[in-house]
């Protein structure tokens, strides 16, 4: 089972990022998949969430209005596209996989910072 994030970066503030999870080694399509984010010194922090069809998601209300989560289950693929990036959207993101077990990538660094 791998879960690989990619997309990660530095931008400014007011830019843009597209965080994408590749999955392989299981059934994707059956499986929610999620974003969660982890700041340094901070909890860990679920920001977006998809069902396994992708008909419904649900986000972090801080980040509501900036973020698009999105799956391709042909792909076997989920993306997190970021707007209007502010400062403290700096973390290590994750993607994850909740169905019959759970499974995380490894991560990925975003930093907001002019």
């Amino acid at each position: 089972v791998q879960l690989v994030e990619s997309g990660g970066g530095l931008v400014q503030p007011g830019g843009s990022l597209r965080l994408s999870c590749a999955a392989s080694g299981f059934t994707f399509s059956t499986y929610s998949m999620r974003w969660y984010r982890q700041a340094p010194g901070k909890e860990r922090e679920l920001v977006a969430a998809i069902s396994s069809a992708g008909g419904s998601t649900l986000y972090l209300d801080s980040v509501k209005g900036r973020f698009t989560m999105s799956r391709e289950n042909a792909n076997n693929a989920v993306y997190l596209q970021m707007n209007s990036l502010k400062p403290e959207d700096t973390a290590v993101y994750y993607c994850a996989a909740f169905g019959m077990r759970v499974f995380w990538g490894q991560g990925t660094q975003v930093t907001v910072s002019s």
